[in-house]
């Protein structure tokens, strides 16, 4: 479609001067057929269609090559310098014609159009659709770069798809200029191919998402489709048509904000398992228990304010409306000046949490904050990635930045789906099963965040060990599968965080389980032992000396050899 727009507009654009051109070719000819020469004996001579027609192609064209058949008459000289100069004429309205249409901004869109189709349809490796890439979209495209995983990006903003084209990226990126709320631009995206791994709809706007998900889900609705939401009512609606992750950034920091008051090693544990793989994780000191001044109740306010009253804590809210809530102070302002905040109760407050919509304001509160009170522990909203370097500088306990919230939740769920699951589990368990997992996962990673990964035991994923299994009627535990392939008695490090079998969730098996086809298991560790284990599951020889402490040859010679020796000896035997 986009190929024969693009020919449809070029032929549009260029009709007036190729008309003309035929033109002065026909003219011309006709000219140089009628008009009569004479031959040196003094007889008359006519041009022939196709002798006119050869003359024409290499004057007209500027070429030149000389008076043939015969040597022209003044008559016949003059009509083919008129020729010249009108052919010149009609190829520079050609050229001229061409140079405005490469400026014109409809071909320009049709043409870069159909070179990023093209693009799409080339693509043979797995991809996702990312739509929106603002700093949300972006923090998951490079990430995702970094995984060697490929994408396709949608946007509306035309400036944002030109900044596709200047990141530092491992690889070619797509970036169609739509609206993702037009199941037509989906569809041009790639949606419908079947390479398309799932749809990612992360624009800043609600009602975009919300559109973007239901045409996945109608046009094809095998994809998972991941979600952005920043209010409960269209995080409802999504999920009310099968959404499989919507992710409200302020509703998920609430969550966990409640549940580092309620169970500070679980939401130890979760901070831990979801930050980046390969940084040191700090332990941030847990809120405190006591009186909290939330600054801003807009979306984020309301989550924030929800979870310390699901605690029992007693918190004053400060904001431009003073809305008046049962049992809830409320103070009229913006808590940038001292006065709002000691009418607040801020000298004698455990924490603030600064949460307005703007990043300056935010600092601001709580900057005044801790002049007022320098113990407070500090709860500061980041809205923008270009304001790092400020919140760097203030160090705030925690720095709530949504883009990262749900970027961090977007990946968790592409390279690690079981993850959700074991942390949906870890949540409702006590806060001393949480600490015996975060004493484990300190042994085996210090304090450096550790890779999570998924291994399904399938003829797929893990044949070696499924071969043990069957074929050979071996027996494969957990511990086979965190040996050192190059030294069997040495262990990787590798922390079994979870087994799923038939719909059942096992927490921290035990390592002389044994695994079956079909179980998939959850690890956490390094990621050479990562590398190390992925050997294992798929090479034969040595998941064989993994298990059994043989280390059988690997080459066909030597297998030749050692089988007629084995025959050897039980003949000799």
């Amino acid at each position: 479609m986009q190929g024969s727009s693009v020919v449809l507009l070029g032929l549009r654009a260029l009709r007036g001067p190729l008309i003309a051109i035929v033109a002065i070719f026909a003219v011309g000819i006709v000219g140089l057929v009628l008009l009569p020469g004479v031959h040196p004996d003094g007889s008359r001579w006519h041009m022939t269609f196709a002798e006119a027609l050869y003359f024409m192609s290499y004057t007209a064209t500027t070429i030149g090559f000389g008076e043939v058949p015969q040597t022209f008459t003044p008559a016949q000289r003059l009509w083919v310098t008129a020729i010249i100069f009108a052919s010149v004429i009609g190829w520079a309205y050609l050229v001229g014609t061409v140079l405005a249409m490469t400026r014109d901004e409809a071909f320009r869109g049709a043409l870069s159009a159909a070179r990023v189709t093209r693009a799409i349809r080339a693509l043979r490796e797995p991809f996702y659709l990312i739509c929106g890439f603002g700093e949300t979209g972006l923090l998951v495209g490079r990430a995702l770069d970094r995984l060697g995983t490929r994408f396709v990006v949608v946007d509306i903003d035309g400036a944002r798809i030109q900044e596709v084209k200047l990141l530092d990226l491992a690889q070619e990126v797509p970036a169609v200029h739509g609206d993702a709320r037009l199941p037509a631009t989906l569809l041009r995206a790639g949606l419908a191919r079947s390479n398309c791994q799932g749809v990612l709809a992360l624009t800043n706007d609600d009602q975009a998402n919300l559109a973007a998900a239901m045409a996945v889900r109608l046009l094809n609705p095998n994809r998972p489709v991941l979600a952005r939401a920043m209010s409960r009512e269209v995080e409802a609606n999504m999920a009310s048509f099968g959404t499989d992750q919507v992710v409200n950034p302020f509703a998920l920091f609430g969550s966990y904000l409640a549940l580092a008051l309620a169970a500070p090693a679980s939401y130890r544990l979760a901070s831990w398992l979801t930050a980046l793989p390969g940084s040191q994780f700090e332990m941030h000191m847990a809120p405190p228990q006591g009186h909290w001044v939330v600054c801003g109740y807009g979306r984020f306010g309301r989550e924030v304010v929800k979870a310390f009253r699901d605690q029992g804590l007693d918190v004053c809210i400060v904001d431009p409306e003073e809305p008046r809530l049962r049992g809830i102070q409320s103070i009229r302002g913006t808590g940038t000046e001292a006065e709002p905040l000691v009418a607040a109760g801020i000298r004698d407050a455990v924490g603030i949490v600064a949460g307005t919509d703007d990043d300056i304001t935010n600092l601001s509160i709580a900057v005044t904050a801790r002049e007022v009170n320098e113990g407070l522990f500090t709860i500061v909203r980041q809205n923008l990635q270009s304001s790092t370097p400020l919140f760097d500088a203030f160090d705030a306990n925690v720095t709530m930045v949504s883009s990262s919230i749900i970027a961090n939740e977007c990946l968790a769920v592409i390279k690690t789906p079981r993850l959700k699951e074991f942390l949906e589990f870890a949540r409702i368990q006590d806060d001393e099963w949480a600490e015996r997992v975060l004493e484990r996962l300190s042994g085996v990673m210090g304090n450096e965040v550790p890779e999570l990964w998924s291994v399904p035991i399938t003829i797929e994923q893990s044949p070696a060990a499924l071969q043990a299994v069957e074929e050979e009627g071996l027996t494969v535990t957990l511990e086979d599968l965190l040996r050192d392939p190059g030294d069997r008695e040495r262990p990787l490090q590798i922390l079994p965080l979870a087994r799923f079998r038939a719909g059942a969730l096992l927490a921290l098996p035990e390592t002389r389980e044994e695994i079956r086809a079909g179980d998939q298991l959850l690890f956490a560790g390094t990621p050479p032992a990562r590398s190390a284990q992925r050997i294992v599951l798929r090479n034969a020889n040595t998941c064989r000396y993994v298990l059994t402490g043989t280390d059988a040859p690997s080459g066909w010679i030597w297998q030749t050899i050692r089988g007629r020796s084995g025959a050897g000896g039980k003949r000799s035997a």
